[in-house]
C-alpha cells in the first residue's frame, strides 16, 4: 500500500470524490386557500395529501441542479382548505464519482440537504395561511431510492421475459 493510499488521499492522477452546495435557493412557492374565510367555520375530518417530486438537471460538467418539489394539500370535507407546494433547489458540484454512486447521490444525499429547508417552508406558509401548524415527518430518501432501483430491475427483468417468450420471426 501506497503512503498515500494509506492515509486516504487519492492515487496521483484520479481525481478525488468530492461534493460541494454552490447554492440554495427556493425556486418556486405557492399557497392557496380557496375557501377562505369560510373554510376557518368549517369542521369535521381533514385529510392530508403529500406529493413529493424529484428533478436532477445538469448546469454544466460535474455541476448539478436538484429541485425538490413537496406539494401538500388539506381537504377538508370536500372542500380544499389549503394547497401548499414549495421547490426547494440547490446546485451541487459532484466529482470523482462513478455514474451508479453519482445516481445514488444525486437521488438521496441532495433531497436529504434540501429537504429541511422545504419542510420549514412548507411549515411557514400553512401556518401564515391561518391554519394549525403542520411539520412534515422525516423522509427517508434512500429507501425511496432503494424502491425506484428494485422497481427498475423488476421492469428490466420483466421486459427480458417478454422478449424471451416471443416467437421467433420467419424470414
Amino acid at each position: 500500500m501506497t503512503d498515500s493510499a494509506a492515509n486516504g488521499a487519492a492515487p496521483q492522477g484520479q481525481p478525488q470524490a468530492q461534493i460541494v452546495l454552490q447554492k440554495l435557493y427556493t425556486k418556486d412557492v405557492s399557497f392557496e386557500a380557496p375557501g377562505a374565510p369560510q373554510i376557518f367555520q368549517e369542521e369535521g375530518q381533514t385529510n392530508l395529501q403529500l406529493n413529493m417530486a424529484q428533478k436532477v438537471g445538469t448546469l454544466a460538467e460535474n455541476v448539478y441542479e436538484v429541485v425538490l418539489t413537496i406539494t401538500l394539500t388539506c381537504t377538508l370535507g370536500e372542500k380544499t382548505a389549503y394547497l401548499a407546494e414549495v421547490q426547494q433547489a440547490g446546485i451541487f458540484g459532484i466529482a470523482g464519482f462513478e455514474q451508479r454512486n453519482l445516481e445514488a447521490i444525486l437521488s438521496t444525499y441532495c433531497p436529504n440537504v434540501l429537504f429541511p429547508y422545504a419542510r420549514q417552508a412548507i411549515s411557514e406558509l400553512i401556518q401564515n395561511g391561518g391554519f394549525p401548524p403542520y411539520l412534515l415527518q422525516p423522509i427517508n430518501f434512500e429507501q425511496i431510492y432503494a424502491e425506484q432501483l428494485r422497481r427498475r430491475a423488476a421492469q428490466q427483468a420483466e421486459g427480458q421475459n417478454a422478449a424471451s417468450d416471443q416467437p421467433a420471426g420467419n424470414a
